[in-house]
């Protein structure tokens, strides 16, 4: 009988768990958090609690500190008020002009309604906030007219943009209905029947499966609506499903896909302007949440804090460390999403936010001040809880911007343009070391290593590129002979891309990688014949990354180490099919340290994946946000996995098959497991 186990931080057992299918997401979820040493328990959703009203964006004890701070004359509070008044749609004049099928293309093209739709969203927002601090009847009025106007016509939303103009509307409109039902008794219950009709047939209908494929940005906004719609239409089940994706939610949805170890985020390769966006809707998303009495701000150690502390800091002008090449577009203009988390972890929370406080201190003037700032009201403690830490382990992981090694005596050298592979076959014969000078090296054939070779390169600027015009399945190395040994492989990148430089927006790039059902393209495969063994390989500081087969594949090779590696971006749906193919692949291995590296962002695969293994250690490595499991052991004996970081998997983050026999002698211990759609 086939079956498997899922490993939780224990060596004492399994815990029996099924293994959802690929894009599925099981019927039990886990709510968040690390799991206690041996615990096999999934936490259950909490039981339904009152549902607070008014509580999407604001409370009644927020409008009434709005209204008192407003009309005493306190800043920031007045000035940012200010902008509220000046703004076109908060005019008494505004008209809505309502359209049934709302169109929006990619970046606005061939938009039809759009900007209508947005305007009246922003319109009935403004309105009822003056209602709530002026006490003027006239603009409780006018929000009711905006309300109905598109209660009353709007059908469908259609094109690329239809879920995010969804997503950044949706909420607006709720947080103005939720304010308008809650303090102005004369809306009438047949005018708020039909603005749920709309929520309910218009909205939900469209948004209620996410869209994780996209960029962060857009399910940070459709969590946004969603949540704001459950809380308005009073809907436990759909605010129960906004808690489990902002926890868990794959691709780029959940809180540790949007929001890296690190700080950084899914789009800061993109544009800062983007990633703000993002992490602003995951705060409105969070602050909904705490006013239902559901703390998803503290979610993953407090990731969300972290994201932003990077983020203001990078737009502050200080280096940030990357993965990838951090965006200059958009740097330095601030948005206005800093009051709103500055108030939760620094004034609720009382954590040292540095960075942010001093980009809100860019954008006094912002609509948020007026609305979602309280200040710390004469309460701060002589001592702050410190601000949140990236993440330590494999902090170096990669190609680094300096070489980590000596090429001081290398036999030769190769400088982009010439043949890396005449100069191994000249190597062959008595072994020595290759140095690859920085550059870009377009590989015209794969690589076939010899025994006895080291190749070292400068670092992240030392890239190898098999040329795409191979076709057909093509790996950027390969061992030339079944029995290669002694070959070390440092401080250089293997691009699999189709192209060795990534766009503007890198997640269109995963996006073709991801449904590409060609070309084959790998890293480093070192196969034997299944009689010989090849043995003493090791790889450290390379970069493997966007390959749609396996980034590094492993068959009849012992005493291998894998040192500060990072093996990412990788194991697409190409044949042998979605599931596969992984970051890493290693089967009949024995005598292998992995040690320091990043297995991250496998798109339909596993981190690490080991198939008739023996003596395996996997140390300090991250292993996070991987279609399937962070590691993933078959029929495997001696296993250790220590002090790992495995989050954000969508499936367990250190996991177990079984087709023959259990794994023996497998040790799990001290590592951090959360935000994995399945325990474990």
């Amino acid at each position: 009988m086939k079956r498997r186990a899922f490993l939780l931080q224990s060596s004492a057992g399994l815990a029996a768990a099924a293994m959802p299918g690929l894009g599925q997401i099981p019927a039990a979820l886990p709510l968040g958090g690390v799991p206690r040493e041996g615990s096999t328990k999934t936490a259950e959703p909490q039981a339904h609690r009152p549902i607070v009203h008014p509580g999407i964006l604001q409370t009644r004890t927020d409008l009434e500190f709005m209204k008192a701070k407003i009309k005493a004359g306190e800043e920031p509070w007045t000035s940012a008020w200010q902008i509220w008044l000046d703004s076109p749609v908060g005019s008494l004049d505004f008209t809505p002009t309502p359209f049934a099928h709302v169109i929006r293309g990619a970046y606005a093209a061939g938009e039809k309604g759009g900007r209508e739709l947005s305007e009246s969203a922003s319109a009935a927002e403004n309105h009822v906030l003056q209602w709530v601090v002026t006490g003027d009847e006239a603009h409780a009025r006018k929000a009711i007219e905006i309300l109905d106007a598109w209660s009353n016509t709007l059908a469908d939303f259609f094109e690329n943009d239809a879920m995010l103009l969804a997503g950044w509307t949706g909420g607006q409109f709720c947080n103005a209905a939720e304010i308008l039902r809650a303090t102005y008794p004369r809306w009438s219950a047949q005018s708020q029947k039909q603005f749920r009709r709309m929520l309910l047939t218009v909205y939900v209908p469209l948004l209620r499966m996410f869209y994780p494929e996209a960029n962060g940005n857009w399910d940070a906004a459709i969590m946004h609506t969603l949540l704001a719609i459950g809380v308005y239409c009073e809907d436990h089940d759909l605010m129960e499903s906004v808690y489990r994706h902002y926890r868990t939610g794959l691709v780029n949805s959940g809180i540790t896909r949007y929001v890296y170890p690190s700080g950084q985020c899914e789009e800061s390769c993109r544009d800062q302007g983007h990633t703000q966006l993002g992490l602003g809707y995951l705060v409105n998303t969070c602050v909904i949440a705490w006013n239902q009495g559901v703390d998803l701000f503290a979610e993953a150690d407090n990731r969300l804090a972290l994201g932003i502390e990077y983020t203001a800091r990078y737009m502050l002008g200080e280096d940030v460390p990357a993965y990838g090449t951090i965006s200059e577009v958009t740097r330095g203009k601030f948005s206005d999403i800093y009051h709103a988390a500055l108030q939760h972890y620094r004034y609720e929370k009382q954590m040292e936010m540095p960075y942010t406080e001093q980009a809100a201190a860019k954008v006094l003037r912002a609509h948020s001040v007026a609305t979602m700032f309280r200040g710390d009201g004469g309460k701060t403690p002589a001592n702050l809880k410190p601000a949140p830490e990236p993440s330590k382990i494999a902090a170096i992981a990669g190609a680094q911007a300096r070489q980590t090694s000596s090429t001081l005596g290398a036999t030769a050298s190769v400088a982009p343009g010439e043949s890396i592979q005449d100069a191994l076959d000249k190597l062959k014969a008595s072994g020595g070391t290759l140095r690859l000078a920085a550059g870009l090296h377009t590989l015209p054939a794969t690589l076939k290593l010899p025994s006895a070779v080291t190749i070292v390169g400068t670092g992240i600027d030392c890239e190898l590129f098999l040329d795409p015009a191979k076709g057909g399945y093509e790996a950027a190395m390969i061992n030339a002979e079944p029995d290669m040994h002694d070959v070390l492989l440092q401080d250089f990148v293997i691009e699999g891309g189709q192209e060795p430089a990534t766009s503007r927006d890198p997640n269109s790039d995963v996006g073709r990688r991801r449904l590409a059902h060609g070309p084959i393209r790998a890293g480093i495969v070192l196969q034997g014949d299944g009689k010989s063994m090849m043995r003493n390989v090791r790889f450290e500081h390379i970069t493997v990354r966007n390959c749609t087969y396996n980034a590094i594949e492993l068959f009849g090779v012992e005493q291998i180490e894998i040192v500060n590696c990072d093996i990412s971006g990788s194991g697409g749906m190409v044949p042998p099919g979605p599931g596969k193919n992984h970051n890493l692949k290693m089967n009949r291995v024995s005598r292998v340290v992995i040690n320091g590296s990043r297995f991250a962002d496998s798109m339909w695969g596993h981190g690490v994946a080991v198939i008739f293994g023996n003596d395996i250690t996997i140390r300090d490595c991250e292993l996070t946000r991987n279609a399937l499991d962070g590691v993933m052991t078959a029929e495997s004996r001696q296993v250790t996995v220590e002090s790992c970081l495995a989050e954000g998997n969508g499936g367990a983050g250190i996991a177990q098959e079984t087709w023959m026999e259990p794994d023996q002698s497998v040790t799990i211990r001290n590592n951090i497991l959360r935000n994995n759609v399945v325990a474990g």
